[in-house]
C-alpha cells in the first residue's frame, strides 16, 4: 500500500516539475513534431522523444500532415490552431480522418518572383493530405503499435500492489 502512495507521488511530481503527461489532463494533447527531426518520419515515429503538447484551445484536434514528392515525404504533425495560423490549404471538413488539401488559386497570383525555393505557390509537393483526430490523446503518431509509459507504469503498479 505505502509502495503504491510512494508511485503515485513519483508520477505527480514527475509531471508537475517536466513535460511528462500522463493523459489526465484537461485539452488535447498532441504529437508536435517536424519530418526533418530524427524519430519524426511517416512510419518511424518515436514516441521517446516526442512527448506530446497540449492543445491550445478546449476543442482542437489533432493534426498529422503529409506531403509528398516522388518518393520524398514531409510529415508535420501538430495542433489544428497552430497549424491555422500559416497554412492556407486546410480542407472544410476537419472530422475524423484523411483528406487532401483544398487548393487555393488565388494564392500567389499578385507575385512575380523568380525564386522557385521560396514555393510562394505552394505547389513543390505532388500530394498533400491532412488526418485529422480528437478523441484520445497522441493520436496523431504513426500506426505502429507501442506500449506507453502510462500503461507499463500501471502494470508494474498492479504488479507490486497484489
Amino acid at each position: 500500500m505505502m509502495l503504491g502512495i510512494s508511485l503515485i507521488l513519483f508520477i505527480s511530481t514527475l509531471a508537475s516539475v517536466s513535460g511528462f503527461k500522463t493523459g489526465l489532463e484537461e485539452g488535447l494533447i498532441c504529437n508536435v513534431c517536424v519530418g526533418t527531426h530524427p524519430g519524426c518520419g511517416l512510419y518511424d515515429f518515436d514516441q521517446r522523444w516526442y512527448w506530446g503538447q497540449m492543445c491550445p484551445r478546449y476543442n482542437d484536434k489533432c493534426v498529422k500532415l503529409i506531403e509528398r514528392k516522388g518518393s520524398e515525404v514531409m510529415v508535420t504533425r501538430d495542433c489544428l490552431s497552430n497549424l491555422e495560423n500559416f497554412r492556407v490549404d486546410i480542407p472544410a471538413d476537419k472530422y475524423e480522418g484523411c483528406r487532401p488539401a483544398s487548393s487555393d488559386v488565388k494564392i500567389g497570383q499578385y507575385v512575380f518572383n523568380s525564386i522557385k525555393e521560396l514555393d510562394i505557390r505552394r505547389n513543390y509537393y505532388d500530394n498533400t493530405t491532412y488526418c485529422f483526430c480528437d478523441f484520445d490523446h497522441w493520436c496523431n503518431s504513426s500506426s505502429r503499435l507501442g506500449i506507453s509509459l502510462l500503461s507499463l507504469i500501471s502494470l508494474v503498479a498492479i504488479n507490486f500492489m497484489y
